[in-house]
């Protein structure tokens, strides 16, 4: 069976942008980049769920996205680094969430952390690992599963430009390693999934999110010395990229990295 196409590819662009009707789930919802990828779902009239692992105020946020978009948006608590616990949270948003269909599912969850590699533990290295890595192929596989029962479906990961690159001058082999890896994972089920579903990853440079910001101001003026673009990118500047993964306006995308970086990457 090919990839499949839409039923009128001579649709208007911007409706072919639209998500309206469709059932989008999101790992690492509730801050950062899933936060806007979340939104950015809903603005184009997906109906959300957000997942999160740890969050004080997930159902209000929500609910704050749900007022602004007029769709639906839930948040459902899960752990993407546990096999069985993504893949219960998948079928219970597919079920319950989407009455029997999602279509959409965004694996964003991701943790860094600086360690020099002569001093990894097993925990250390798990740590990263076990989200980024780890979490990344069992939320793909719950996606795969339903997307496959249903015959359509689409998976967009987040990975990082630390997946073509060796960030400096931060000491971070787990993280690097961890995002190269799901790149290549994605172009593998893209190839394995071709008949039942599309997959895509987006690899963002310095956003302005927690991850970035805590780091010390001199690593900031480093890094900013280092994008020709010569300024730090916001994470809503990235939710129209994951709306286009996620529509119809690519249809014959699969397998493919979207780099977003102001140049980064390019010197």
């Amino acid at each position: 069976m090919p990839l499949i196409q839409p039923t009128d590819v001579h649709a208007p662009v911007l409706q072919q942008f639209s998500l309206k009707g469709k059932i989008a789930a999101v790992t690492g919802g509730t801050r950062g980049i899933g936060l806007e990828i979340v939104r950015g779902l809903a603005e184009a009239g997906a109906d959300v769920a957000m997942i999160y692992s740890t969050s004080q105020d997930a159902a209000k946020r929500a609910a704050e996205i749900a007022a602004d978009t007029g769709v639906r948006v839930k948040a459902y608590q899960s752990d993407v680094s546990k096999r069985s616990v993504i893949a219960e949270t998948i079928n219970q948003i597919a079920e319950e969430f989407g009455h029997g269909r999602l279509d959409i599912v965004v694996a964003n969850s991701g943790v860094c952390a600086n360690v020099p590699a002569l001093e990894y533990t097993e925990e250390t290295w798990n740590r990263n690992n076990s989200v980024n890595y780890d979490g990344v192929m069992w939320t793909a596989q719950a996606a795969g599963k339903v997307f496959k029962k249903q015959g359509k479906g689409n998976l967009i990961i987040t990975a990082s430009v630390s997946a073509i690159l060796v960030n400096i001058p931060q000491t971070q082999a787990a993280y690097n390693a961890s995002k190269a890896a799901v790149v290549h994972l994605a172009k593998s089920l893209a190839v394995e999934w071709t008949e039942f579903a599309r997959v895509n990853c987006i690899s963002p440079g310095f956003i302005l999110t927690k991850m970035l910001t805590d780091q010390p101001k001199e690593l900031m003026a480093q890094w900013l010395a280092m994008i020709p673009g010569r300024r730090i990118c916001n994470a809503a500047e990235l939710k129209s990229a994951y709306v286009f993964l996620a529509s119809d306006a690519c249809c014959y995308m699969t397998g493919a990295n979207l780099v977003i970086d102001g140049g980064y990457t390019l010197p």
